[in-house]
């Protein structure tokens, strides 16, 4: 089964002024792999500066003028560059956004949900997808100001799987719901992913993760770290000390925390990034390049040997 999102070795710089006219370029994410694969559901987990958002914004095309962006970005095996990007957002590649600030405050919902189009056909299914996320047809007459926080969020949702997408990039689309709602979203997730579209579910919450996910993609300040299938956290197969640490801090891991914190973009050059918080790490992890190599039925980017990681 062929892709449909492939990420290949992304790299996202910015470009900044330092004192005077000193520039510098700012990696905030390097040599980012994945792939979504029809009918499946990727997680992205990561704490907040991972660079998660920013994934989302680059496969989209939506980067500042100050991006620069290496690797690349295939859709359906064929390149994504922003113009084409532009093509297919809101039609066959949609965003959750995080922001419940993406709504127009001028516009009402009905408005932007129909984006110009007229007849019965798009009415009715305006009609029919707020339904789904327990919304009442007359929310389509409110403006943003005049939703509470949790409909803000499920309009946007509703917006985004209008079209039927084949392509989801979920962008934290949970905060705010009770548990209800946020399980009803995630259930619908499924479902599409169900009829052949992909989900790429951006979140922090990898407890959240684990109930929906067929893989989840761990990310480290901007880097690859792990990718593991959602089974491999049950059974304890997870082969890099910051996904275990990820996992341990969740209650069935006891709420066992780390010491240190996630370093900012540009503050380790080379080497292991998590090197300085890691329990097993060795001079060589310090210095140089590490692969990004094959580990059982997932990825890893760890020096441990496979005995060691056992």
């Amino acid at each position: 089964m062929n892709p449909i999102l492939e990420v290949r070795h992304l790299s996202i710089s910015f470009l900044q002024y330092e004192s005077g006219f000193r520039r510098r370029m700012l990696t905030v994410i390097r040599d980012l792999s994945l792939t979504v694969l029809p009918g499946e559901i990727v997680a992205v987990v990561g704490s907040s500066g991972s660079g998660k958002s920013l994934l989302a914004h680059g496969i989209l095309g939506l980067l500042p003028y100050n991006a620069s962006m290496q690797g690349s970005i295939l859709y359906d095996g064929t390149p994504l560059d922003p113009a084409r990007a532009a093509r297919l957002r809101g039609k066959e590649i949609s965003l959750v956004p995080q922001g419940v600030n993406y709504l127009d405050p001028l516009m009402t919902v009905g408005a932007q949900l129909r984006k110009g189009e007229r007849g019965a056909e798009i009415k009715k299914r305006c009609r029919e997808v707020l339904a789904r996320y327990g919304l009442k047809e007359e929310t389509q007459s409110l403006y943003p100001f005049e939703l509470s926080g949790g409909m803000a969020r499920r309009v946007l949702i509703s917006s985004a799987v209008l079209q039927s997408p084949r392509l989801i990039l979920a962008d934290e689309p949970t905060p705010g719901l009770d548990a209800q709602s946020a399980g009803r979203i995630l259930g619908h997730f499924r479902e599409m992913a169900k009829g052949g579209a992909g989900v790429l579910f951006i979140t922090h919450d990898l407890d959240l993760a684990l109930t929906v996910s067929n893989r989840v993609v761990v990310l480290y300040a901007g880097e690859t770290v792990e990718e593991a299938s959602a089974s491999d956290f049950a059974s304890g197969k997870l082969r890099h000390p910051y996904t275990q640490a990820l996992w341990k801090a969740l209650p069935c891991g006891e709420f066992t925390a780390v010491s240190g914190a996630q370093p900012y973009p540009g503050e380790i050059e080379q080497g292991c990034l998590f090197a300085p918080r890691c329990p097993h790490c060795r001079a060589q992890c310090t210095s140089g390049e590490i692969p990004y190599h094959p580990a059982g039925n997932g990825w890893v980017r760890c020096l441990l040997s496979p005995q060691e990681e056992e």
